[in-house]
């Protein structure tokens, strides 16, 4: 349990722990329950606030959650371009591997990925969604430049990379259902075993693929 005094925060730096509060309490329970099953009166519950007091943080429930994601493309994008600075050769084959088990190791991130463009981004104002937007693009940005450092693509190439690395593992986070009686029950049944998706493998190929290909397309041109 989260707990913060109950006195209203009034300073610049009470008003930053309280938020800082709100968002580490959503994180520990969508962590813990999904971020689609967390209630704004949950995360209340969880710092001791009334709902009505988180208003004067947040707007919304969602903008709480779309706070973590901006955070968690920071996160994201400062390991991946670590992972790759590290790579001996970089070829389509660890390059997709990277970026596979960089998300692979963020599930609250892929959980959010996959909800930010279905509801999060659509339940805040337009002032919160371009902040976020903001943050995220030039997280994007920072990615591209380093994987045009390391293989032969344009621009656009590259941020196709990002955008099919992330939008894959939000979708196939929700198909692998961890922790879920549905994935006990993929995992149960033999004839549904081909729902069972591992995350990890699977989009390392994915990606391997595509980088492949751009590379033979980069080739064939030259």
């Amino acid at each position: 349990m989260f707990t913060t005094p109950p006195k209203r925060a009034r300073s610049g730096e009470a008003k930053q722990l309280r938020e800082r509060a709100i968002l580490d309490a959503a994180r520990t329970l969508g962590a813990q329950h999904t971020v689609r099953e967390v209630t704004l009166t949950d995360i209340a519950a969880a710092v001791g606030m009334h709902k009505s007091a988180m208003l004067r943080y947040f707007e919304t429930r969602e903008q709480i959650f779309l706070t973590l994601t901006a955070e968690g493309w920071r996160e994201w994008s400062a390991a991946v371009r670590a992972a790759l600075d590290t790579l001996d050769p970089a070829t389509p084959e660890t390059i997709g591997a990277a970026l596979a088990d960089t998300l692979t190791a963020r599930p609250f991130f892929c959980d959010l990925l996959s909800q930010a463009p279905l509801n999060l981004e659509r339940n805040v104002s337009l002032d919160a969604a371009h902040r976020f937007k903001t943050i995220a693009l030039s997280q994007v940005a920072a990615i591209v430049e380093e994987l045009r450092r390391h293989l032969d693509v344009t621009e656009r190439q590259a941020v196709d990379v990002v955008a099919t690395a992330t939008s894959m593992a939000g979708a196939l986070w929700q198909m692998a259902a961890p922790g879920t009686q549905l994935r006990t029950l993929y995992e149960t049944h033999p004839e549904l075993a081909h729902a069972a998706v591992d995350l990890g493998p699977q989009l390392t190929r994915i990606l391997t693929a595509l980088l492949t290909g751009m590379r033979a397309g980069a080739e064939a041109t030259t």
